[in-house]
């Protein structure tokens, strides 16, 4: 870091925040082989913050639900947010979440959490197919 009046380069600050950048990162690294999650809740879950690990809210049935209505095919994108009040991309970030079927993802791997997965498996790859489809269409 440069002092905006005399142009000195500070080697200890920039050493402390590459220090402080790896520690997170080693405490991310943590969580995730532990199976927690690392971020905010997502839709139907909140922090058990005693436990510290993700835990279904009263409206957690709305995921399921979401997730079956968008395999009807008469439903797309565009009616399924409108309905569950939703943006397109906010219902797509819900449809493509790990993190449902009781998953933790960090650096592009995948592992199993410690919390209630909200839809199973088999409901959730149908629904990755399906987005795949679309987009493979729109392409």
């Amino acid at each position: 870091m440069k002092c905006p009046k005399c142009g000195h380069e500070f080697e200890i600050e920039h050493k402390m925040e590459e220090e402080r950048g790896y520690s997170q990162k080693k405490g991310m690294i943590k969580k995730f082989s532990e199976g927690k999650h690392m971020s905010r809740a997502p839709f139907g879950y909140e922090w058990n913050l005693k436990e510290k690990i993700l835990v279904p809210t009263q409206n957690s049935g709305e995921i399921e639900e979401i997730f079956e209505e968008f395999l009807n095919p008469d439903i797309n994108l565009s009616i399924l947010a409108k309905k569950h009040n939703l943006s397109v991309n906010g219902l797509k970030k819900i449809l493509r979440n790990f993190a449902y079927v009781g998953k933790v993802k960090f650096a592009g791997q995948i592992k199993e959490g410690n919390h209630k997965p909200l839809v199973s498996t088999i409901l959730f790859n149908h629904v990755q197919d399906k987005l795949d489809k679309i987009r493979r269409k729109d392409s």
